[in-house]
């Protein structure tokens, strides 16, 4: 197998080879595929060449030179590819790499058998060498299953695009669809843009998305995403991004370029490996020339000697760590993607595990965001509900052309405000007080308490909490309307989520009333709450509470990725409230959360405090079993094949180990 991605990859600089293709078009994982095949027939022929010439060794009575021979056929099979990384990292003057190591070292064990006195080593060159590529074969496997994780994010790439043109439908590229034009999509199919369903009605499954199997309903006039499966009906829709602004290309280079952004674990390990490989090779290079001074013979005290540093070499080369670390982060970031979080970047995985302060925004967070009628009184003495519809219906037309969030709340509630007959007639909106209008000749003012003094009607107190608009009728108080953004139905669970992983504070920050933070605040068990705030008095608040906190701990902030893009950007980690792809989010925040659920924001938090415990296991393992083996090595305790144990078993053990960091309960 070629392993051009790999050439330079060497322990001193090798910054683990998944970032060296960001595109996952088929025919990569094709080559993938026959590389692995490749290689593992290459180790078969190994073996089966290697027990031959021992088989030759041990029968027929061969000068050295011969036997060289023997085993030079299954040492180059197997390790052509190492000899010829490690002469191109010395030409490109970066020497100190795990393929120079073991070069090396075989080359070195291939040889001592000519030196006075020594003994060949010819059946361990070859199996060293033979052990490393089985390392690289896992390796790549290990890879290969994080991909794989990662894979269902590709899956939502289209591979065409039914396109209207002039009355006839044709297949064409996504990527050559243009703004406004209209695509056709049949059940089964992935929707190839971002649009707007002008025709038809549909369920959609989002999972590769968000992680949720349960299916969205989407009709006429209602925004889809593209990466979503029709799953029902057909659908008419009108394309409003091009393909490489919409939501399924951010997401897939999101994704494939988290990799990019190394974690404080990656960054200390290759740091750790630039300075360790130079060490350990002059280190070798002393225990081979030194002693032999010491001896009675020096030719006989250097062979045993040179023995001792070629074991020295194989167990020094680092490449549990500098394999296992990058590799557990990758497959971290892939298990939280399988469960809709987005996590930009490794270096976010680090912040996430210390999060020890939540901070949330209310609206759109751990509500709806969308107002709704909660309960109406009428100042009419029976407050019945003939009363009641007739104030709803009043405020309803008064708000009739207003595009404000309790406007659409309360033609929502009245929806047949345009089909009663009634003439609406003289609307003035009155800045900070609210809306007048003529109905059927009645003058309706519809708003605040400032609305209601000013046209000289009484207010009556109300016990419900939340936005109250207030009514008049020609001057005359009418009654009110309550309306309320509702609480998310895992909100309360994910508070608790929190505080179950050891979270010290959950805090919401809100532009709302003070006594609808406290209600708020009081059903969802949370630590401190904030009211009527600005955007400026968040990242104050943000400021203060960082702070605060404990020393190596951080802070998170949750929003919706759009009015608190400053916030998020204060935070040691901000989180947003992905809405099914919402540009703004991806844009803003380092970690985003494609079904908008707040109970993620603990998933998250675990699954990287899991991946940093993974991450750090591979690192202990390794260098205390390796620090073992060098003592043991340089005392002449340790042989070649304790050497091979100490550096592809520890490999292929703290791979395996880094693969669970894809699995997400």
């Amino acid at each position: 197998m070629e392993h051009e991605h790999t050439s330079k990859c060497g322990c001193c600089c090798k910054e683990h080879h998944h970032e060296h293709e960001h595109h996952h078009e088929p025919h990569h994982e094709h080559e993938h595929e026959g590389g692995l095949k490749e290689q593992l027939i290459k180790i078969a022929v190994t073996v089966v060449l290697l027990i031959g010439a021992v088989l030759i060794e041990r029968n027929c009575n061969l000068p050295v030179w011969q036997l060289l021979l023997v085993y030079l056929v299954p040492y180059l099979i197997i390790g052509h590819e190492t000899l010829h990384e490690a002469v191109e990292g010395v030409m490109e003057g970066e020497p100190f790499n795990e393929h120079f190591l073991m070069a090396v070292a075989t080359v070195g064990a291939l040889c001592i058998g000519f030196l006075p006195g020594a003994e060949t080593e010819f059946p361990e060159a070859v199996f060293v060498m033979l052990f490393f590529q089985v390392g690289e074969l896992f390796e790549e496997y290990a890879e290969g299953k994080s991909r794989e994780s990662i894979a269902h994010l590709m899956d939502i790439r289209p591979d065409a695009a039914n396109v209207e043109r002039e009355g006839v439908l044709i297949s064409v590229k996504p990527e050559d669809v243009e703004v406004g034009e209209t695509i056709v999509v049949k059940p089964g199919e992935k929707i190839p843009l971002d649009g707007v369903v002008i025709e038809g009605k549909s369920n959609l499954n989002t999972v590769a998305l968000t992680g949720e199997s349960a299916p969205r309903e989407v009709e006429i006039d209602d925004e889809v995403i593209s990466g979503c499966v029709n799953l029902t009906g057909v659908v008419k829709i009108r394309t409003t991004k091009a393909f490489g602004e919409s939501t399924v290309s951010k997401i897939i280079d999101l994704v494939e370029n988290a990799s990019e952004s190394k974690s404080a674990s990656e960054t200390f390990i290759s740091k750790f490996a630039r300075i360790y490989t130079p060490i350990v090779v002059f280190a070798a290079l002393a225990v081979a020339f030194i002693p032999p001074f010491f001896c009675e013979s020096y030719m006989s005290g250097f062979s045993l000697w040179l023995n001792r540093a070629l074991t020295f070499l194989v167990v020094s080369c680092p490449c549990a760590l500098v394999i296992s670390v990058p590799l557990t982060f990758f497959g971290g970031i892939g298990g939280a993607s399988r469960n809709g979080i987005l996590v930009k970047g490794a270096n976010y995985m680090d912040v996430l595990a210390k999060v020890d302060t939540v901070v949330m925004d209310k609206t759109g967070t751990l509500t709806h965001g969308v107002f709704e009628v909660e309960a109406v009184h009428s100042d009419n003495a029976e407050n019945s509900e003939e009363a009641q519809h007739h104030l709803l219906h009043l405020a309803a037309h008064v708000e009739h052309f207003s595009n404000h969030p309790i406007a659409e709340a309360l033609r929502s509630a009245y929806p047949d405000e345009c089909n009663d007959g009634c003439k609406v007639e003289n609307v003035e909106e009155i800045a900070g007080h609210g809306i007048r209008a003529t109905i059927n000749g009645d003058v309706v003012c519809v708003g605040n308490q400032k609305m209601m003094d000013k046209v000289g009607a009484v207010c009556k107190s109300c016990h419900h909490v939340g936005t109250i608009i207030h009514v008049a009728v020609n001057g005359k108080y009418a009654g009110h309307i309550i309306i309320n953004d509702r609480i998310k139905s895992d909100s309360k669970s994910a508070v608790a989520g929190l505080k179950n992983l050891g979270v010290g504070r959950v805090v919401m920050l809100t532009g709302d009333r003070k006594e609808v933070a406290e209600k708020v605040a009081g059903e969802l068990g949370l630590d401190a709450h904030f009211a009527e705030l600005l955007p400026t008095d968040k990242v104050a608040h943000v400021e203060d509470l960082i702070k605060t906190k404990a020393e190596n701990k951080a802070l998170a902030f949750v929003g919706d990725g759009i009015n608190d893009a400053p916030v998020l950007a204060r935070a040691d980690v901000g989180i947003a409230m992905g809405g099914l792809g919402s540009d703004a989010a991806i844009e803003a925040a380092d970690v985003v959360l494609m079904d908008d659920k707040p109970s993620k924001i603990a998933l998250a938090i675990r699954i990287a405090r899991r991946t940093i415990a993974i991450a750090r296991q591979n690192v202990v393992f390794a260098i205390g079993v390796k620090v073992a083996v060098l003592l043991l090595a340089a005392l002449g305790f340790a042989n070649m094949w304790m050497a091979v144990f100490a550096d592809v078993g520890v490999t292929v053990l703290a791979v395996f180990n880094a693969m669970r960091a894809l699995r997400v309960k």
